[in-house]
């Protein structure tokens, strides 16, 4: 999607807002999710990586690589939340080499758990958003995501 370059750019004293709320936001919803994962004994790592896993077929080296972390770190995750009980492993039957993550009954209830919370959270908060200013906020959001991500790769 090309974007336009607009008639009349917003001045610097704005811009300097957006990126301040932008930040605030940003932070907003890190400290959120942190007091989620903490709510059932998490750390948001370990929340990232067990939601990983219920989605099937993870995988530690690539879920590191899209996530910019390394295999070690992913390691020591994983062996927490075997040491919680929230995940087992076992060889893989179609390659020796590859082992297969799962959840355990436990995981699959956290799981559950901060699936649940994060619909009450998007019912009380999103959904009661003006809807026109919900797709304002995801088309601007979309402009500014693909200007950062070109300007990243220069």
């Amino acid at each position: 999607m090309a974007s336009k370059k607009p008639a009349v750019a917003p001045d610097l004293a704005l811009v300097h807002q957006a990126i301040a709320c932008l930040g605030r936001l940003a932070d907003a919803f890190r400290r959120r999710r942190e007091q989620l994962a903490l709510s059932v004994g998490l750390s948001d790592g370990q929340w990232g990586v067990l939601e990983e896993i219920s989605r099937e077929h993870f995988m530690p080296s690539m879920f590191a690589k899209t996530r910019d972390s390394s295999a070690a770190a992913v390691s020591r995750t994983l062996r927490q939340l075997l040491d919680k009980d929230l995940v087992s492993v076992t060889l893989s039957k179609s390659d020796g080499r590859q082992r297969d993550y799962v959840l355990t009954a436990k995981g699959k209830r956290i799981m559950q758990a901060l699936r649940e919370e994060r619909a009450l959270a998007i019912e009380k908060i999103w959904l009661k958003l003006d809807p026109h200013l919900v797709k304002s906020f995801v088309s601007f959001g979309t402009q500014l995501s693909e200007h950062l991500e070109k300007y990243g790769e220069t």
